[in-house]
């Protein structure tokens, strides 16, 4: 065959394909969709903070500035994050996991955490806080990414491969329990839960532990006054709509409002000091509101579509030997849907409230650093899955510049 029907049988030449590979180097749906997220978070933050920050801060727009710093940080660190090999990941997550920890130990320490609303989440640093919860969920997705390609064996045919993750996961979601933060515990259990399954561990572990874990939610919920109240108001917010009921009930209203396609942008009342925690926990509320059942609808979608993007690159990564960038991509999936579930179930009232953001679009920097790193790991999964792809040949390497 001579040299000039190489490119023809190919289907591009030498210079094309490598034009090809500048251009779609990486996912560049998942990025878009991530960053318009970002974008339409940070449009509604600004829409749902104005108000509180006139009457708390004398300027309406304290949270948005505060939220473009945020949003900065956010890309700075996704910039590291996406600069680290994928195999340094896998090397360091127990390392991260227990650093994690100890911070979430540094948390609890009396005059070191600082207290909001009766919750002791933070670690001043400065004019800055940190934490520590927000990271300790991405780690732990690492950290068992790892296990399950260092004791693949002991995970599929032993109940102690099961175990001894678990009891590492157990003591990072006792100490956020210490904070108290139900709402991240539940969702780091969960997605650790659901990367063991996925590695091959048995049914019955997940029922026993099921159980457990059942009793013991049980027992908290029982004994403490505050938890007992959520479960009830959130049965039936309108019982007592003006004390344990009111968030709740604000939202539902907000939703009511919004009806199919809202009352437009910045037009909202609910935010107009109605419905505490507008532009953090409860941003969707404002959300379905301004944009009605088809915003929420696409915002869904939106999610949706990011866990089953995460998932695909899993997949590929498996198909190429990479199981540790197969089980990461798969836990990051699984942890932003799940956040994105549990806080879109909450405003709509199909979960008791939780003090969780919404990723990507809520006021919160720990929540928006730690979401824009999980991003940038996934975003380096593919690159280095689409490399490996094409090392394959001319007719595999075609077919890793699908988008």
């Amino acid at each position: 065959m001579t040299a000039a029907a190489r490119p023809i049988r190919s289907g591009l030449g030498r210079g094309g394909l490598r034009r090809r590979e500048r251009v779609m180097a990486f996912d560049l749906p998942l990025l878009v969709c991530a960053v318009g997220l970002i974008a339409f978070g940070f449009i509604m933050v600004a829409s749902a903070s104005m108000a509180t920050a006139a009457n708390c801060c004398d300027d309406p727009f304290y949270y948005v500035n505060r939220h473009a710093i945020a949003l900065s940080l956010a890309v700075l660190v996704g910039l590291v994050a996406y600069s680290v090999p994928v195999d340094w990941w896998e090397r360091g997550g127990v390392w991260l996991f227990l650093s994690g920890v100890l911070a979430l130990l540094l948390v609890l320490i009396p005059g070191l955490g600082r207290e909001v609303n009766g919750a002791t989440r933070w670690i001043p640093l400065g004019p800055l806080t940190f934490q520590p919860s927000e990271f300790v969920k991405l780690f732990a997705v690492i950290y068992v990414a790892g296990y399950l390609v260092r004791h693949a064996d002991d995970v599929v045919n032993r109940i102690s491969g099961f175990i001894r993750p678990m009891i590492l996961i157990g003591i990072a979601g006792a100490l956020i329990l210490q904070q108290p933060d139900f709402g991240t515990t539940a969702v780091m259990l969960a997605t650790v839960m659901g990367l063991l399954f996925l590695g091959g561990v048995s049914l019955m572990p997940f029922v026993l532990l099921f159980v457990v874990v059942g009793m013991g939610l049980l027992t908290l919920v029982m004994t403490s006054p505050y938890r007992l109240q959520r479960i009830t108001s959130f049965l039936d917010p309108f019982e007592d709509p003006f004390g344990s009921g009111y968030q709740l009930a604000q939202a539902l209203i907000a939703f009511g409002r919004g009806e199919w396609f809202g009352v437009g942008l910045g037009n909202g009342i609910q935010k107009q000091f109605f419905l505490p925690e507008a532009h953090t926990d409860f941003l969707a509320s404002v959300i379905g509101e301004e944009f009605g059942l088809i915003g929420m609808l696409i915002l869904i979608s939106a999610f949706a579509w990011i866990t089953w993007r995460a998932f695909s690159i899993g997949a590929r990564a498996d198909a190429v030997g990479q199981r540790f960038a197969a089980y990461a991509a798969q836990g990051i999936g699984l942890g932003l849907g799940l956040q994105a579930f549990v806080n879109i179930g909450v405003n709509v009232g199909l979960l008791p409230t939780k003090g969780l953001t919404l990723p990507f679009l809520s006021y919160g920097s720990n929540s928006l650093i730690a979401a824009c790193m999980a991003l940038a790991i996934l975003l380096k999964i593919d690159v280095t899955v689409r490399r490996l792809e094409a090392e394959r040949g001319p007719k595999r390497g075609l077919s890793w510049v699908r988008v």
